[in-house]
């Protein structure tokens, strides 16, 4: 809040006017008591400055709703449903038999000639073949592509559940720096009556001009931190838009009212743990990989047993049968052919070893994954505990008593008991405060939103 043209010329004549001093600056004091206590609380309904009220009435981009976007916009998100959808097609594939075969043959055709008539055993021959693989095969292929299939479903679903987290803080992280901007921007009014106040009593020989000079230091220090916050802010801005599929310019306009601001108690890090390996499906991808290595495995031993082929041909011969005194009988050919894996050694055997180490690879990758989802969550969960200690503490400790001292020091000011350093500190150190809360609240909520993908929920206790 700053204090009007007309108070302040009013009060340089009532400082002039010994009389009406002391109530001029008791009047002053409650006015900037006031104006501190409005920056101080640290409400979830704290007003945009009016510089952005204009361009935050256009679109607000809510908590849920930057969520929703991402969700559907996402092209990362879009790749993983996309081949999702092409290994559910897969499964019929690898356990389709192979395609038969037709076949048109001239055999027997004697080369002088070509002469279809010329020798009995000429004919032209018409054949189909088709190859089966060893009983069980083909399910084993069936199954093994299947758990692939369920392996990118549970990844798709567990991207999905990273992105509403990183969304949920990069959204909060934004926020942040729009609060802290808005602090600074309600410091610089008061810093700027500081100014005057200063000046004031400096022109009637009550203050010193050091404390002028000490103001407008502080009044430019504001100013630097709102650029190095806008510089912030417009990177935070540009690693949301990323996620919601929008360039990287794109303007994002937060509602002035916070959508939650609660921390929560979670529950004991073993009951997260045991919810994590229940619900996460980052552990369900490496599970069905584990189960699809399985059955590759169980195939390769099964490819040291032959494989079937059967045929049936019927071939055509023109020319008479003079011993018959008939017209040439026709040729009905039938065929069944196996492989032999007579190279096991080198080929079945080394197949089997391949799968083996897949495998192998497969549970060290589950284990890995269950441990890398266990630090995570102790990790987060540990962040999450400090960060809501910090913002109770600032809460209710540090900025009523950051409140209470600048009352004080301001009252102590008009009386010159207490110099101006001290005063100008303690505001500094009242909005510090501040801005701490809203990064302590920031860095809570994205703990928690980072405690929550963890686990394998979207949102945990919001």
């Amino acid at each position: 809040m700053s204090i009007t043209s007309g108070p302040k010329s009013h009060l340089k004549n009532c400082i002039r006017r010994s009389a009406a001093r002391q109530r001029t600056f008791r009047h002053l004091a409650c006015v900037l008591i006031a104006s501190s206590c409005l920056v101080a609380l640290p409400s979830a309904n704290a007003q945009a400055p009016e510089s952005r009220a204009a361009s935050v009435e256009v679109a607000m981009l809510t908590l849920d709703r930057a969520v929703e976007i991402a969700l559907q916009n996402n092209p990362g998100l879009a790749g993983l449903h996309a081949r999702a959808d092409a290994m559910r097609t897969m499964p019929s594939q690898a356990g389709a038999l192979p395609d038969p075969i037709l076949s048109l043959n001239a055999m027997n055709l004697p080369t002088d000639t070509f002469d279809l008539d010329q020798e009995p055993m000429t004919q032209i021959q018409l054949a189909l073949s088709q190859s089966f693989p060893f009983p069980g095969k083909r399910k084993l292929r069936e199954e093994a592509v299947q758990y692939e299939v369920q392996a990118a479903d549970a990844l798709l679903s567990d991207r999905r559940t990273i992105l509403a987290g990183q969304v949920r803080s990069a959204w909060w992280q934004l926020l942040s720096v729009d609060r802290a901007l808005e602090i600074v921007d309600q410091n610089h009014a008061l810093m700027r009556d500081f100014i005057e106040i200063a000046q004031t009593k400096y022109k009637v020989g009550r203050g010193l001009q050091q404390d002028v000079l000490l103001a407008q230091l502080e009044l430019s220090r504001l100013l630097d931190r709102e650029l190095r916050l806008q510089g912030v802010r417009r990177a935070a801005q540009a690693d949301l838009n990323a996620m919601l599929d929008r360039p990287a310019d794109w303007q994002i306009n937060l509602p002035p009212t916070s959508p939650n601001t609660n921390l929560p108690e979670l529950p004991s890090e073993t009951q997260l743990l045991q919810q994590a390996g229940n619900n996460r499906a980052l552990i369900d991808v490496q599970r069905d990989l584990v189960e699809a290595a399985r059955k590759k495995l169980d195939l390769a031993h099964k490819d040291s047993y032959p494989d079937f082929k059967l045929g049936v041909g019927y071939g055509k011969r023109q020319g008479f049968d003079a011993l018959r005194g008939t017209d040439r009988s026709d040729f009905l050919t039938v065929m069944l052919s196996i492989n032999l894996p007579i190279y096991s050694g080198s080929k079945q055997s080394k197949a089997v070893e391949q799968r083996t180490h897949e495998m192998s690879q497969r549970k060290y990758a589950l284990n890995d994954t269950l441990r890398t989802v266990q630090a995570s969550i102790s990790r987060n969960l540990a962040s999450y505990d400090a960060a809501r200690d910090q913002v109770v503490l600032l809460e209710t400790a540090i900025i009523p008593q950051a409140q209470q001292t600048v009352a004080s020091m301001l009252a102590g000011y008009q009386v010159n008991q207490v110099d101006f350093l001290n005063l100008v500190n303690t505001q500094i150190t009242l909005y510090n405060a501040q801005i701490n809360y809203w990064e302590s609240l920031s860095r809570a909520k994205q703990a928690l939103a980072n405690v929550a993908s963890a686990v394998g929920e979207e949102a945990l206790y919001e």
